[in-house]
């Protein structure tokens, strides 16, 4: 089975995103893969991504919503349906993932008759602020979105074209609003392990370092934060990015 993934990319976290396709890589016994880094520079230079955006206090701030963007990829990933020209099953995530197991595990749990599935957190965060001091953000369905398993050719997901996801608000994206409950398939947990927040009894496929990586001041000794440190010491970076 061949597995089509995007995974979030910010300039400021080269060393994450590389993980993050590292892992997923390492775990997967077939092959090839596609993958593919959601690169917010590039719609916006194609001009499908038109959004106002600024920075306040050093953080990008997106106008629509009112609201600062903890990274580049917050609303980019709602393209992935147009992206793909509405065919087939993609899987997103964030670019803060270790991946321990392999994908095609999670692709066996699609439902046809799902629009996305996600792991349902009940996730409400008591920091104000997260990774390199980015302020936290609150809206329903808290991380609900950093891992989707999306139905690109569900009817639901035809409305997710440039027009309509360069008007709304990130909260209502990120919520699924365009969406019934109905629509919304749910994924085991271990799929998408919050470290800090999660069950700990469970044995993560793929953690999910929301609050920072472990390259991350105050986050060097994150759960799993070895197997990642592992990972890293395979990857080289030019230092100029």
């Amino acid at each position: 089975m061949k597995i089509n993934a995007y995974v979030g990319y910010d300039n400021r976290q080269p060393l994450a995103y590389a993980i993050t396709v590292r892992s997923l890589l390492n775990h997967s016994d077939l092959f090839p893969h596609q993958i593919t880094p959601i690169l917010l520079p590039h719609l916006q230079g194609t001009g499908e991504y038109n959004r106002p955006m600024n920075k306040k206090d050093g953080q990008m701030f997106d106008e629509i919503s009112e609201a600062p963007m903890a990274t580049e990829f917050a609303i980019s990933r709602f393209f992935i349906p147009w992206l793909n020209g509405y065919e087939g099953w993609t899987l997103f995530c964030d670019s803060d993932f270790l991946f321990r197991s392999d994908v095609a595990k999670l692709f066996e749990q699609i439902d046809e008759t799902k629009a996305v599935m996600c792991v349902k957190h009940k996730h409400c965060p008591t920091k104000a602020k997260k990774m390199d001091g980015q302020l936290q953000t609150l809206y329903k369905r808290k991380n609900w979105s950093s891992m989707m398993l999306i139905n690109n050719e569900h009817p639901k997901n035809a409305v997710l074209e440039p027009s309509l996801l360069n008007a709304l608000p990130g909260r209502d994206l990120h919520a699924f609003d365009w969406l019934d409950d109905e629509d919304i398939g749910e994924i085991g947990p271990e799929w998408n392990w919050l470290v800090g927040h999660s069950d700990t009894a469970i044995d993560p496929c793929a953690v999910h370092f929301t609050n920072g990586t472990p390259d991350m001041p105050g986050y060097e000794d994150s759960a799993h934060a070895g197997e990642w440190n592992a990972v890293a010491k395979t990857i080289n970076l030019c230092k100029d990015k």
